[in-house]
């Protein structure tokens, strides 16, 4: 039998964190806690870089088409979050995406009613998740917003516009929330 590293929980969280480490076009950093059913997919010429004591949550899917997809140290992501990129992610330091909260970048272009969505072109812009934010569970954040330092997502907000630092938004689509409201 294999001695473990007292930091992996599991034989499993071990394996998937060794699956992510091996897989190209990903950097991995330190004490990154990975579970079970955690997907990358990174096409050639892009790069998903994971940093010191991120967490990982099971089931969750990180697809980089293209650009650079960034965690900062100490991201947590919850479980089946979802990640894809086509111009790129940053998500900042600290930052916290509750479960089930999805970040995309591109958008389909819909010049001819007449033609399948599928074989019309892409639009994509990137995200930035700041420092110390919050999105909360289930949480939708489109191309093209900035999510401000130590923001909070309300649950099920679907962002499509930029986040004041500091800021709370909630609803759909998402609006800013006054002092004392909930999100």
């Amino acid at each position: 039998m294999i001695a473990l590293p007292a930091r992996f929980r599991t034989a499993q969280a071990w394996l998937a964190r060794a699956r992510l480490a091996r897989a190209p076009g990903v950097l991995l950093g330190r004490h990154v806690d990975v579970g079970r059913g955690v997907r990358a997919q990174v096409l050639p010429g892009a790069e998903l870089q994971i940093g010191d004591g991120c967490r990982i949550g099971e089931r969750v899917r990180l697809v980089v088409h293209g650009g650079r997809v960034e965690l900062g140290a100490g991201v947590t992501l919850g479980e089946r979050c979802t990640i894809v990129a086509h111009a790129g992610v940053t998500i900042g330091t600290g930052a916290r995406l509750d479960e089930g909260a999805v970040i995309v970048d591109f958008n389909h272009v819909i010049d001819d009613v007449e033609v399948p969505i599928r074989t019309q072109p892409l639009v994509s812009a990137p995200v930035v998740v700041g420092a110390n934010a919050r999105v909360g569970l289930g949480a939708s954040i489109l191309s093209g917003v900035c999510v401000g330092d130590a923001a909070q997502v309300g649950p099920h907000a679907v962002v499509t516009r930029d986040v004041a630092p500091g800021g709370r938004v909630g609803g759909v689509p998402a609006r800013s929330l006054a002092v004392g409201e909930r999100t």
